[in-house]
């Protein structure tokens, strides 16, 4: 699939929500296991910074563009939703330890690069 055909409506649309539904789950993940509050208010705290650079992220990248390429696109997603996240949570006045900015990275990593590079080789792979 080229990259004009990965930028139809319903393929930004799935990768953007895909990219939203995994930062949340981040944030549901971190909060479980230093066992606070999976409330809605509480999971949006923890969630809004990164959503926030992540959004920047595909603005910056112009994501809808090639909305699936690990490297072009989700490489820049996953840089700005970090230090956009880290950023925001600091002017925020939530945590920023170097422990959680090291766990983050490589969560927001495996998840934001990761699926891409699933998606990419499953293309690869029905093409032959």
């Amino acid at each position: 699939m080229s990259s004009v055909a990965a930028s139809r409506p319903r393929v930004v649309a799935a990768a953007l929500a895909a990219d939203v539904v995994l930062v949340v789950v981040f944030a549901i993940i971190g909060r479980a296991s230093h066992h606070e509050d999976l409330a809605i208010g509480g999971i949006a705290q923890t969630a809004w910074p990164f959503l926030a650079g992540m959004l920047i992220g595909w603005a910056v990248m112009l994501a809808w563009r090639a909305p699936l390429a690990p490297v072009r696109t989700g490489v820049g997603v996953w840089a700005a939703t970090v230090v956009g996240g880290m950023l925001l949570r600091a002017a925020s006045g939530q945590g920023v330890e170097i422990a959680f900015v090291i766990v983050a990275a490589v969560v927001l990593f495996v998840f934001l690069v990761g699926w891409r590079g699933i998606a990419t080789l499953a293309r690869r792979a029905r093409r032959r």
